[in-house]
Formats: C-alpha cells, structure tokens, sequence
C-alpha cells in the first residue's frame, strides 16, 4: 500500500478538550493522517481515545469543549465551519464506525431504511438508488443474503454482523477519512480477523486515511503505519509502528507491550506483566507527567515539565529518561 507524501487528509494539532471546568481529558494532541495511511490511537480506557475522534466529528456532549491551533481536513479547518457545514462533511467525506453497533443503530428502523438515508441526504440520490447500493456494500463487507437483512431491525442481526452494517453505512458515500472506534471490541478472533482484513481490503482499494482507536496491541502491529501511544490525555509516544515497537522508549509504551502475552517467549508458568494502578482523572491545571505515579522509575523532577525526547526519525515520546534508557542505567 503507498502513502502520500502530499499534505495530509487530516491534521491536528495541539488539541484540548475539556468537561466544563471540573476536567481536561485531552491535552495537546497532535497527529497528522496521509491518504492510504492508518494511523492507530492506543492506550487504556479513560485515556482520551474516543473523545478526540468525536472531537473530529463535531459530537461531543453538551458541556465538553474543544480548542486547537487547527484541525485540519484536506487543510479546511473544522474548527471554523458552522454546524450546516460540518454536518455535509459528517457521514459524507467524513465517516466514523462507531464503538458499538448495537446502540449506534436505531432500533426503530430497518437496516436499510439507516443505509439509504446517508446516500439520500448526502448525495440526492433517490431511494432505490441508494438501497441498491446498500445492497451492493452489504455483499461486499460478506453480509449473506443482503437483500433480505435490508428489511431486517438491528436486533435481529449478530453482532459481527451489525458490524459489517456500520462499516457498510460508513462507506456508502465513499468518504477520504474513516474513523474507527474499537471496531472489533466484543467480536470472536475468528470474526475480528475478518472485520480488520475487510477494512485493510478497503482501505487498499479506496486509498482511505484511517484513524483507528483501539487497545489491541495485535491490531496495531497488523494494521498501522504510524502509532500514537495516549495516557491521561496526552500522546506519550507516536512513530512509525515498526521502530516504536522494535524500541518502545516511553515506561508506559512498555508497561503496555510487557502485558501482552507472546508464545514461546518468557518462562513457562511466568506471570504476565501488569500495570498497577489506574489512569489519573485529570483536573484542570494537571502538570507534570500523567504516569509518575504508576511509574516504578519516577522521580520528583516527574512533576515538573515533561521533555520531549526523539530517539529516531518521527520517534518521538514525552519522558525524563533519555533515549536508550535500561533498568540499569536508571
């Protein structure tokens, strides 16, 4: 798959998000997305993952703000458009499959009912169009009997295939950005594995840009060019995917790989290894690093400000410990 060089689909730069003035569940984030590139945001739950793509939407709740130098799409600034004009972007160049199909889809209404609204509203085509495309969609993200689940309420479907549908509602305008929130969260392996090779298949086709939010350490190895490690609001590592994890520089980037179970590696009847402690809720005027407290290698200078180290081209993570840092030399 090649990835532009030219400017970036989407760009974002030094994103803040905030729940009134209780909290500031992201702080600073930064990310660029080139056409044909996935670009995957792990961490945690609570780390700020899913409320930054919904920042990109426009959807946050009442009560949660957002700021930033810019959030640029094909360098429009979303930060600037009124809602009429955003709303023409969302679910048309812009497109997102949410977390869970379950209550993302409405109940009330037949699945392609749903499907054909997003070709009828974006693109005035007419509802028979837009029902044979939804058909064609289904066939391709391997629904069977497309026809016949068009008639069919949400409820009806499993859940690998209430998945196929909200990949399938989020390509019938053939959209430049495509948000993936945890698509394979709750799915079987045997069904994630065909939900990630469906959408590289796509991707590939389409040259889609991919922002992909999960906490699978495996789907980020298989999917991603580039990675951005969050905790506690903020990105503590990003790089091109195979240098970070060849070199993951950051405590909390190892902390995360140190827990994933890897065969025929380690000693037999060996613990995994864990994480202690919980992300941090994040008051207004946070300072220092995020991690010192679960950090086994905290110091007090952890409070102050946090620097950015670079170990390699594009590798870059906010720590106090330089780059090549061991147990030893700590």
């Amino acid at each position: 798959m090649s990835v532009s060089s030219v400017n970036p689909v989407l760009d974002i730069a030094n994103l803040r998000i905030a729940i009134g003035t209780r909290a500031e569940p992201v702080r600073g984030l930064s990310l660029r997305i080139h056409r044909g590139e996935t670009h995957c945001l792990v961490g945690e739950s609570g780390c700020g993952k899913s409320v930054s793509a919904l920042s990109v939407m426009n959807l946050l709740a009442k009560g949660v703000t957002r700021s930033a130098d810019h959030i640029l799409f094909h360098q429009q600034d979303l930060l600037k458009l009124p809602e009429r004009e955003m709303a023409r972007l969302r679910g048309d160049k812009i497109a997102m499959i949410f977390q869970e199909p379950m209550t993302s889809l409405n109940p009330a209404y037949t699945i392609g009912s749903q499907m054909a609204e997003v070709l009828e509203r974006h693109r005035h085509a007419t509802r028979r169009q837009a029902l044979d495309k939804a058909a064609d969609l289904l066939a391709r993200v391997g629904v069977t009997a497309p026809a016949m689940r068009l008639g069919q309420f949400p409820h009806q479907l499993s859940g690998g295939l209430r998945q196929r549908v909200m990949i399938a509602m989020a390509l019938m305008c053939d959209p430049e950005l495509l948000i993936a929130d945890e698509p394979t969260t709750a799915l079987d392996v045997t069904v994630q594995a065909q939900i990630l090779r469906l959408l590289q298949e796509i991707q590939q086709e389409r040259g889609l840009a991919l922002l992909m939010i999960t906490h699978d350490l495996g789907v980020v190895a298989r999917m991603a060019h580039h990675v951005s490690v969050m905790y506690a609001g903020q990105v503590v590592e990003s790089g091109p995917v195979q240098p970070l994890f060849a070199a993951p520089s950051h405590p909390y980037t190892r902390g995360l790989l140190a827990c994933v179970p890897v065969p025929g590696g380690g000693q037999s009847g060996a613990p995994l290894g864990n994480i202690p402690g919980t992300v941090p809720r994040l008051a207004h005027g946070f300072t220092g690093c995020g991690f010192r407290d679960r950090c086994s290698r905290a110091a007090p200078e952890c409070a102050g400000a946090v620097p950015t180290q670079s170990p390699g081209s594009g590798h870059d993570y906010l720590c106090r410990l330089a780059p090549g840092w061991t147990q030893e030399t700590v």
